[in-house]
């Protein structure tokens, strides 16, 4: 049944839903009304009878106490109340004013007072019509006099229904202004939210048909923080749309220059024609090109496999980078024998995350750095941190701000895509990266925010290794 009204509700309108609310408001508060505020309603109606009939005894106990032998002249009041005098010794009613009492009101006040009755007492008195076709209620009150005499108010049940009824219905007319005044307030309400919803729906819509879309929705609230999202989720979008675009133009460039040469020298060669003289001078241009064009593919599918890249290591960090770097240097450093390798690495330096991304993101600082360094090549590994520098031309400043983009290429660059994926592995494994200029050369820089703990673990250790050393010395 949950699960049924649950699904309705998901099926109505924000209208529809705001007055099934409403509509269910009202009964909640209609069945209230009867089933709890209603014995309340009698209860008090009840009291506030018998609050009548006491002060108007007061006046009247009063007066009868300080002049016993006279019988005021008096009205009867306009909520029907009736006085008068039980002399019990004679068993005598003497009315004050009009009205009168019945037979049966007589002989009940005569059994009330049968007993000893010391103070003001409250009772009702149910009796039938005289055609006894309905029953009728009396309220009275009955105060003992100074000298053995009792006072006696009485009042028909039947204003106490007419205060009952006008009591509910002002009750019931406050409350159905009151809930008309929230159920516009609340239909106002719900228009200043339809309106940027439809507004939102219909930008998300053209956005779908990639059509031009702008959204106009100025609010502080949590509607205007999904508007703000939206539009940066289209402004993301166009960037993404534009680099996409760059990338597809220059990879069919990139993938054009080398399949193009190899088809070339391959109908050369088939014409028995040998650019290079011999054929296998020839035979070695396309093997070069072939390498590229494998190289360009691995850099792709590298890329491809970097997008759908997930942290889904376990917490904390577990890689010894050390011996990462150990394997990277010993497959690279053939590249160019001629550069010098300092290592500074500090032993038991774990990073977070798995080897093979980490693998891929130094192969590509190194083979970076081979590319532009003169002389040497310097990579330093401390906790948190590991920083990859060479000797080689700085940076353009114009450039700095683009260098992690993809199919940046720098002067001597090849592709374009590795920094890119530096980038991706190190910000999904929760660490920065930048690059700075030396005085001369550049550094690579890839470093986290160490925690507390960790950096006192890193200066307990720093002083064992001073401790030792002076202790050497």
């Amino acid at each position: 049944m949950r699960k049924r009204m649950y699904l309705w509700l998901r099926e109505l309108s924000l209208s529809q839903q705001l007055l099934t609310i409403a509509f269910l408001v009202i009964s909640i508060f209609t069945v209230f009304l009867f089933a709890f505020l209603s014995p309340q309603i009698d209860l008090f109606t009840r009291t506030e009878m018998y609050r009548m009939l006491h002060q108007s005894q007061a006046s009247m106990s009063y007066y009868l106490t300080r002049y016993p032998d006279d019988i005021p002249e008096m009205k009867q009041s306009g909520a029907g109340i009736i006085h008068g005098i039980y002399e019990a010794d004679t068993n005598e009613f003497i009315m004050i004013g009009e009205g009168t009492f019945t037979d049966a009101e007589k002989t009940d006040i005569r059994l009330r007072t049968a007993g000893s009755l010391v103070r003001q007492s409250d009772y009702e008195l149910r009796t039938m019509s005289e055609n006894g076709r309905r029953r009728q209620s009396v309220l009275y009150t009955l105060t003992p006099l100074d000298d053995g005499r009792y006072l006696i108010s009485k009042m028909s049940a039947s204003y106490e229904t007419t205060f009952r009824r006008e009591l509910v219905s002002n009750i019931v007319d406050i409350n159905v202004i009151v809930a008309g005044v929230l159920f516009l307030l609340l239909m106002v309400w719900a228009a200043t939210l339809i309106h940027p919803l439809n507004q939102i729906r219909n930008y998300v819509t053209r956005i779908k048909l990639d059509e031009p879309a702008s959204l106009n929705v100025n609010r502080r609230d949590e509607i205007g923080q999904v508007a703000d999202a939206l539009r940066d989720m289209q402004e993301e979008l166009q960037k993404h749309s534009r680099e996409k675009q760059e990338m597809i133009q220059n990879i069919s460039h990139d993938l054009k220059t080398p399949i193009a040469t190899i088809r070339s020298y391959g109908e050369s060669i088939k014409d028995g024609i040998y650019a290079y003289g011999t054929l296998e001078g020839s035979v070695d241009v396309i093997i070069e090109h072939a390498d590229r064009l494998e190289k360009k593919v691995g850099s792709l599918l590298a890329m491809n496999r970097m997008d759908y890249l997930l942290d889904e290591c376990a917490e904390g960090d577990h890689l010894d980078m050390a011996q990462v770097i150990d394997k990277v240097l010993l497959s690279l450093k053939v590249i160019r024998p001629e550069i010098e390798f300092h290592k500074e690495l500090t032993p038991g330096v774990l990073f977070h995350g798995d080897e093979d991304p980490w693998r891929i993101v130094v192969e590509n600082l190194v083979d970076n750095a081979l590319r532009y360094a003169e002389s040497e090549i310097r990579i330093e590994l401390e906790p948190g941190e590991l920083r990859v520098s060479n000797d080689g031309k700085q940076i353009p400043p114009d450039r700095m701000d683009k260098l992690f983009t993809a199919y940046e290429k720098g002067t001597d660059g090849k592709f374009g895509l590795g920094l890119t994926i530096v980038h991706k592995v190190c910000t999904t494994y929760g660490y920065h990266v930048e690059a700075e200029n030396l005085e001369k050369g550049v550094c690579f820089r890839i470093w986290k925010e160490l925690s507390r703990k960790e950096l006192k673990a890193i200066a307990k250790e720093k002083k064992k290794e001073d401790r030792a050393q002076k202790s050497q010395r």
